[in-house]
């Protein structure tokens, strides 16, 4: 018999899992929700020492309390924080778990405390002042619960029904901030656990997300190929046992079972952003200055520049780097094939928390750009890709008279809701109100991953009400970086239109 303990996240109890547990009854496996200290209902005591180890003792408790007859194999699921002590638990129980898993969860790392995972940037760096002051700054404080309408915060709420978010919101206990501020130490015996991920696309990841990020390098994600790793997708936000309890029961069930995608390993040098470039491009002369390379034309006078920011977030320590990818720089060389200067920028976007700095590279690239004598300052057009999408909502908001058009291919243009970024920017779905005559070129793929598409869907719904200048250039079986990956004649003729229609608001008409 399976036997299921479930660990809930932030600010809710046991009765989160009420649904679930009773369909997992049903199927016949036992459940057990997991009562953590102080999140048993609104008017829950914590305790001056509550922390991460109370709530990895509560998680042991019940793992100590399941028999251990033949048979009978315990999943620990850890839905959001949730995963923190579930891991914390496995890790010093691993002979008697047989699989963890990942509820749309991040994936802690020993010595890391819980408060990295939370969405909320500007409340991530808030409460990280406390544990620098004096101890852990935590004991006996508490973080309170979201109101009614700010559970978005937290994660999205997609599917989640009006009565259940009453409840959600009613039965909501504060979070004691020791649980977040105290690090995750792990032994590594968890390692040889089978581990299970349950991603909720709504929430804005999915498994094709996932496997592009492993194509990157990023050495954080290899042990995600491993063998015993599988995943599941549910189309729902992030509390599927409250939207989507009958797939999420089939889910766990499955995953118990030892079901579900595993991806693909990829060795760096042949992920798909290393392929090569779609097109035949001149070989032109290309020169460093700093974090950005200039491609440059064979001519006299200055000409317009096309600057192209890369997408991201992408691993520091990723070789080489996105200006060194042939889609980059193989757009720079067309360019400059057509008579123009291509730049392609070396942005620090490693992380989703480094999209202020990554915007400044971006502003300080163009006047790099713009002040060299072989580039006419005043017909300047900006192209953003995939991640570097958010950016554009600077330039969107003020657009200044130089730049004469604005491209963006498979772009993200509102943050995913599990990324954390403030409403204010990096909105281009926002900003487009205020883009007023500047030309827009937007190349849309067909093949989009669902929480990306559903961002362009945004922007173009928010443009057309705003009477925005959209040219859009569909790509209809092309995929996130179709330069590489769909090397078809369509894809091809969609790269040059788009270029065509970039290089003509800057002034440039005899491109192939």
């Amino acid at each position: 018999m399976t036997v299921f303990i479930l660990v809930s996240g932030m600010f809710t109890g046991t009765h989160i899992w009420r649904d679930t547990a009773a369909r997992l009854t049903a199927a016949g496996a036992e459940a057990h929700p997991v009562a953590l200290t102080g999140l048993e209902g609104p008017g829950a005591a914590p305790g001056d020492g509550t922390d991460l180890e109370t709530h990895i003792e509560d998680v042991l408790a019940v793992i100590d309390s399941v028999g251990t007859a033949a048979g009978r194999e315990i999943v620990l699921v850890g839905h959001d924080y949730g995963i923190h002590p579930a891991l914390g638990a496995a890790d010093r129980r691993a002979e008697r778990v047989g699989r963890v898993v990942y509820l749309d969860a991040n994936m802690p790392r020993d010595g890391v405390p819980a408060l990295a995972a939370v969405p909320d940037q500007s409340l991530r760096e808030r409460l990280a002042g406390l544990a620098g002051a004096g101890g852990d700054g935590s004991a006996g404080a508490v973080l309170p619960p979201p109101a009614h309408d700010a559970w978005p915060l937290w994660g999205s709420t997609e599917g989640v029904a009006g009565a259940d978010l009453d409840r959600l919101t009613a039965l909501a206990a504060p979070q004691p901030l020791g649980t977040l501020l105290q690090p995750l130490r792990l032994t590594g015996a968890v390692d040889s656990v089978p581990t299970t991920g349950v991603l909720c696309t709504g929430n804005g990841t999915s498994i094709e997300m996932l496997q592009l990020l492993v194509g990157f390098g990023d050495p954080a994600l290899r042990a995600l190929v491993d063998p015993r790793v599988t995943f599941f997708e549910l189309p729902t936000g992030h509390w599927p046992m409250l939207s989507r309890p009958a797939e999420l029961t089939d889910v766990l069930l499955r995953a118990a079972a030892g079901e579900g995608h595993r991806l693909d390993p990829v060795d760096a040098e042949q992920g798909a952003h290393r392929r090569q470039f779609l097109l035949d491009v001149p070989d032109v002369p290309r020169e460093r200055h700093g974090t950005v390379d200039l491609y440059l034309p064979d001519a006299a006078e200055p000409r317009p520049a096309v600057v192209l920011v890369p997408g991201g977030p992408v691993p520091a320590d990723a070789r080489p780097t996105p200006w060194d990818w042939p889609t980059l720089s193989g757009y720079a060389r067309y360019a400059a094939g057509s008579g123009v200067v291509g730049a392609v920028l070396d942005h620090r976007l490693h992380d989703l928390a480094d999209y202020g700095r990554a915007a400044d590279d971006v502003a300080a690239a163009v006047e790099l750009v713009r002040a060299d004598p072989r580039v006419d300052a005043d017909r300047i057009a900006l192209w953003f890709f995939s991640g570097g999408g958010p950016i554009a909502a600077d330039w969107l908001d003020a657009p200044p008279v130089w730049l004469r058009c604005l491209a963006a291919t498979y772009p993200i243009l509102a943050p995913l809701p599990n990324w954390g970024l403030p409403d204010g920017r990096f909105r281009p779905a926002r900003a487009v109100a205020n883009a007023g005559a500047l030309p827009l070129v937007l190349t849309r793929v067909g093949l989009e991953m669902p929480e990306i598409a559903a961002t362009v869907e945004e922007f173009l719904s928010a443009a057309e009400d705003c009477g925005a200048d959209v040219e859009v250039i569909d790509v209809p079986r092309g995929h996130h970086a179709f330069e590489t990956r769909d090397p078809t004649d369509t894809s091809r003729e969609a790269v040059r239109h788009a270029m065509r229609s970039v290089l003509s608001h800057v002034g440039r008409h005899d491109t192939p």
